[in-house]
């Protein structure tokens, strides 16, 4: 069974193309790397995926199970769960907070009478920060942690959504070469159980990430394969360098 299904995936902005017939498989476990330059359409296909766009054409199964014309909180129950380009955090609440926020889902059911967040939604808050290693910053706010933290902490937040697969966007986009470090450490120890597909603009600091690469172009697949495969291929080099 594939974690992600896309065939034939279609997406036109004011009559430009944004995405172009677009096939895509990534199996359960695998972590993909999807990488291209600006304008390649990563972003978009992400907004596709999630249902925060609707598709023009094509079809979209996650797990086996069609989702094209699915909300974006539907999708969300199936076991997806991503994070964004811009970070979007609430910067003056604490790191704790930010996380029980994110627990709490897409439903409201789960506030208490007095509109209060349930005690047990900051207990797993806490575990969740244990384990990416901000525990000490809980009552931090977020505004006062530095910028690679935050990119750790909307990692936190998606993982607290016990995804099956998670989108990660531009996880290192901004990040000092240390806050780099970290967070690449963070994404290899998210567990097997968890399909990973991330995008990057940045090809040379991301090709150690992912055990498949796929190079978008223009909102289409141009090559896919094994790091070795994608780099020696010269349509790689071409989109990159030009030449």
């Amino acid at each position: 069974m594939a974690a992600l299904q896309i065939q034939g995936l279609s997406k036109s902005f004011g009559g430009l193309p944004a995405i172009s017939e677009l096939s895509l498989e990534v199996a359960r476990g695998e972590r993909r790397l999807i990488i291209g330059p600006n304008g390649a359409g990563k972003t978009t296909l992400f907004n596709l995926i999630t249902g925060d766009l609707p598709a023009d054409g094509g079809s979209i199964a996650l797990f086996d199970k069609e989702v094209t014309r699915l909300r974006t909180h539907r999708r969300a129950h199936l076991g997806l769960a991503r994070t964004y380009q811009i970070i979007t955090l609430f910067p003056k609440d604490s790191l704790e907070h930010n996380i029980a926020l994110s627990l709490l889902g897409l439903s409201r059911s789960r506030w208490n009478a007095f509109g209060r967040i349930p005690a047990d939604l900051y207990r797993q808050a806490g575990e969740v920060l244990e384990k990416v290693q901000l525990q000490a910053m809980a009552q931090r706010p977020l505004s006062g942690v530095a910028y690679g933290d935050k990119r750790r902490v909307e990692i936190a937040m998606a993982l607290a959504q016990k995804p099956k697969l998670l989108l990660l966007d531009e996880p290192l986009a901004g990040l000092s070469r240390e806050e780099r470090a970290s967070v690449k450490q963070l994404i290899a120890g998210i567990p097997r159980d968890v399909t990973v597909v991330m995008i990057e603009h940045d090809m040379d600091t991301a090709l150690d990430m992912a055990e498949r690469i796929t190079v978008l172009h223009y909102g289409r697949v141009i090559v896919e394969g094994t790091r070795a495969e994608v780099v020696s291929d010269p349509r790689t080099r071409e989109v990159y360098l030009g030449h």
